[in-house]
């Protein structure tokens, strides 16, 4: 019998890529979502199969990680042999306008999540999305016993989910693991985080559609490696004989500007010409520098990033090109880091 997943967060960038990697694999695959008056799942309806279809192998579930009871009574009915808890408030600035909302379901909806599993009685891996911002401000480069300080309520929340992790593990006996995953980023990712902003910003000057981009701090340091490489972490580190801790991460230091100058530079633009400065866009807190150091994933999980901070611009410019020229384009049809290392 295949295994079967259950991921909160499945409509998100890091959701979609871990549905199509463990459909890949013969998983089974279940996931939560928000009922909303408009379609969320942009992001994972090339995957989606009716479920009527016998060969349906992926099912969504209204819930949320605010409803406890609710997940106690998912996680009876789908007995998942994986459980990916993806689903938070997950942009840091945004977490400063909304820091009640950022705890209830970045933090507390994790301690929900893991409740449920204890309650419902289930036998199952737990994984728990945990982050680079729990580092905040101490000095990189950043491993799995580099103390934490987090600067953000994001990263706060995050702190909490990642302690309350480790303490069912310890008192329950739980199967459970923390992926502490650095900036992962791809054509996926929510329009409004630095990445993919300056991307589609780029994609939108080079065809005419747009004349500037505004922007806070470029001189943040970030270790931004490709989304749909870390998913493979994610998973094997559920593989593992035993539960554990693992920072994922490229190991490659590259700041804001950085990566505004090799986005502008691969369309043949100055990024100087078009970018000003806003400083609604600056946070409370500042993260100076996060670069993460993967040793334990390589040397016990066999994993390693290859998409290099200049690769992963190209990667995303194309790909923001190729959405604007055909609009409407399913995200299976992004530009593919395959065909693009080809070119």
């Amino acid at each position: 019998m295949s295994k079967r997943a259950f991921i909160t967060g499945i409509t998100g960038q890091d959701g979609s890529y871990l549905a199509e990697l463990l459909l890949k694999k013969g998983y089974e695959v279940h996931g939560l979502i928000r009922r909303a008056s408009t379609f969320n799942t942009s992001r994972i309806d090339h995957l989606y199969v009716d479920p009527h279809d016998p060969s349906a192998k992926i099912f969504l579930h209204y819930g949320d990680l605010s409803d406890g009871a609710r997940l106690v009574t998912l996680l009876a009915e789908i007995d998942p042999d994986e459980v990916y808890n993806l689903g938070a408030q997950s942009h840091v600035r945004v977490s400063f306008d909304e820091p009640e909302h950022t705890a209830d379901t970045t933090g507390t909806g994790t301690v929900r999540l893991l409740e449920a599993v204890r309650l419902s009685g289930i036998e199952t891996r737990f994984y728990q999305a945990s982050s680079s911002e729990l580092y905040g401000a101490t000095p990189p480069p950043q491993n799995e016993e580099t103390p934490f300080y987090p600067r953000s309520p994001y990263g706060a929340a995050k702190l909490y989910s990642y302690w309350i992790t480790k303490n069912y593990r310890e008192a329950y006996g739980m199967f459970a693991v923390n992926g502490i995953l650095f900036n992962h980023e791809s054509p996926r990712r929510g329009e409004t985080f630095v990445t993919r902003k300056i991307t589609r910003a780029v994609a939108a000057i080079k065809v005419g559609r747009q004349e500037n981009l505004y922007m806070g701090n470029l001189d943040a340091i970030r270790d931004w490696g490709y989304a749909a490489e870390y998913v493979e972490g994610m998973w094997r580190m559920l593989q593992a004989d035993e539960p554990d801790d693992y920072v994922l991460a490229t190991g490659l230091p590259c700041t804001v500007r950085d990566f505004l100058r090799l986005s502008f530079d691969y369309v043949g633009l100055n990024w100087e010409n078009h970018v000003r400065f806003d400083d609604r866009y600056l946070r409370p807190t500042e993260v100076d520098a996060l670069i993460g150091d993967p040793t334990k994933a390589r040397e016990k999980l066999g994993w390693k990033a290859t998409v290099r901070p200049d690769e992963l611009a190209r990667l995303m410019v194309d790909a923001d090109i190729e959405m604007l020229e055909h609009s409407g384009r399913p995200w299976s049809d992004e530009v593919s880091l395959e065909s693009w290392r080809e070119n």
